[in-house]
């Protein structure tokens, strides 16, 4: 039986996407829009054995902004045919092909504004807010999506002008993709009541993304996506490595490190094929950042992994569609980030009641999430055994929210233990060195190195006295110093 995502396949072969769009032009005047939607009407009145019942609902359910994800999960992460690249052109404007891998490639687009211009200031922002070993591990790629060829031009010498250091050095490519690579963008489907220019607007929009995406999918190991007018942290590329490292071992789609729009949101390149062809799947049907929701969803991630604080600030007045005003902010950006913790990778357990799904690895996580148990009683625990024995120089605990403040340690104190024994699911340490107690729901202690002799295999949090109030464990944050002596 074949579903409607291999329907939409199907049509890839035959019309290789966007390639043969200017042979469409040219003998139709039937646009692409039409075309996916009679294609569509067909599939919907065919016999009950040649499309499931779940895929004509899968159409009712796009229009509407409510993709089924589980419905076709499975579909869609085996379709091997999402993994080949868009096979259009692209031109080098400045810069030449990487000469190797990066571990993070940054992805802007951009088009001329009728008010404003903060492309060059991101790039900037980027580039100075990156030390010297950062940098190494960059590559920054300008895709200027405008079809006025002047503005291009134009902004293509003052982006030579101003970091010519850096495309020399091959970090700063700034790339271009004709019209005729288009589908048209006149006469589209227009879902949610928005008017034609824009739906024509943020329709062009995902198909500039998808182009983009296509061209950074081997460039590097992980991409973010910025957009043209956004002001970095300090030392971002640090912050976003530790947010890997600290999620190895788990599944994970997306990461946002902003909680505005397209701005921030980071993916393994390899998932980018596949990110670039579903976007132009559905590049009428909703807004970017609509469709994102439905890709992470459909490839089995159902919560947003946000990182706190956030790395990247929108920084533009102006809106790129009409010069609209556009005064967002993130008010979780910090740009001064000198304290982030390493957080080691580690096994998490313990033997209180937890409370639904709040379990304990969400207090040792680095995003907005935390551990949340029942009624602790004197003797119960948490405890992180860390994968190799190390150093550490900071620690801090937090327990409680901003709306249950009383759900805190109320008595408790930190350890630190050496001498793992026990089984892989159950290891602990013998002997355990106490730190300190816990005042008002939070602990923190700095020179643990200095105080601490040994290398550190455990850290539990003892529960000292039992309480009627449930605990949370909004975040454990542990910094480490030089390597144990191996």
């Amino acid at each position: 039986q074949v579903t409607l995502l291999y329907a939409f396949l199907h049509m890839r072969h035959s019309f290789r996407y966007f390639d043969k769009m200017r042979y469409l032009r040219k003998r139709s005047a039937v646009s692409l829009g039409v075309l996916v939607i009679f294609l569509l009407f067909i599939n919907l009145y065919i016999e009950d054995g040649y499309v499931l019942e779940g895929d004509k609902q899968l159409i009712r359910e796009t229009a509407t902004h409510q993709l089924n994800p589980e419905h076709y999960l499975h579909t869609f992460k085996d379709l091997s045919n999402f993994s080949g690249s868009i096979n259009i052109s692209y031109r080098y404007l400045a810069g030449t092909p990487l000469p190797r891998k990066r571990y993070l490639t940054i992805g802007l687009s951009s088009v001329k504004r009728k008010k404003g211009n903060y492309l060059l200031e991101t790039i900037r922002s980027i580039f100075e807010q990156s030390s010297y070993e950062e940098l190494k591990e960059i590559a920054v790629v300008v895709q200027l999506a405008d079809f006025d060829s002047a503005w291009c031009e134009g902004m293509v010498q003052d982006i030579s002008q101003k970091f010519a250091h850096h495309i020399i050095a091959g970090r700063l490519i700034v790339i271009h993709v004709t019209e005729e690579y288009y589908p048209v963008l006149d006469g589209l489907k227009r879902n949610y009541n928005d008017p034609e220019d824009r739906v024509k607007f943020r329709s062009k929009q995902n198909i500039d993304y998808a182009y983009l995406l296509n061209f950074c999918a081997n460039l590097s190991d992980y991409y973010v996506m910025l957009e043209d007018d956004v002001h970095c942290s300090k030392n971002f590329l640090t912050a976003v490595k530790k947010v890997i490292t600290s999620r190895e071992g788990s599944y994970w789609v997306t990461l946002e490190f902003s909680k505005l729009g397209y701005i921030g949101k980071l993916y393994h390149s390899h998932d980018l094929p596949r990110l670039a062809h579903f976007l132009l799947m559905f590049y009428q049907e909703m807004p970017c950042d609509w469709l994102l929701i439905h890709f992470r969803g459909l490839l089995a991630q159902k919560e947003v992994i946000r990182f706190k604080p956030s790395l990247f600030q929108h920084m533009g007045y102006y809106s790129s569609y009409k010069g609209a005003e556009n005064k967002l902010k993130d008010d979780d950006f910090e740009e001064e980030l000198f304290d982030i913790p390493d957080n080691p990778p580690a096994n998490l357990h313990t033997n209180m009641n937890v409370f639904e799904n709040y379990e304990a690895s969400k207090a040792y996580s680095s995003i907005d999430e935390y551990f949340w148990g029942k009624a602790p009683s004197v003797g119960d625990f948490y405890g992180i055994v860390f994968e190799k024995p190390i150093k550490i120089s900071k620690i801090k605990v937090v327990t409680g929210t901003e709306d249950r403040q009383n759900d805190i340690l109320h008595h408790g104190a930190l350890e630190v233990g050496e001498k793992i024994v026990g089984s892989k699911k159950g290891r602990q340490c013998t002997t355990y060195l106490r730190l300190g107690e816990f005042r008002n729901g939070n602990f923190e202690i700095t020179d643990v190195e200095h105080k601490v002799l040994f290398d550190i295999n455990c850290m539990r949090i003892l529960v000292t006295k039992s309480q009627k109030e449930w605990l949370i464990i909004r975040s454990i944050s542990v910094w480490t110093s030089q390597k144990p002596n191996q």
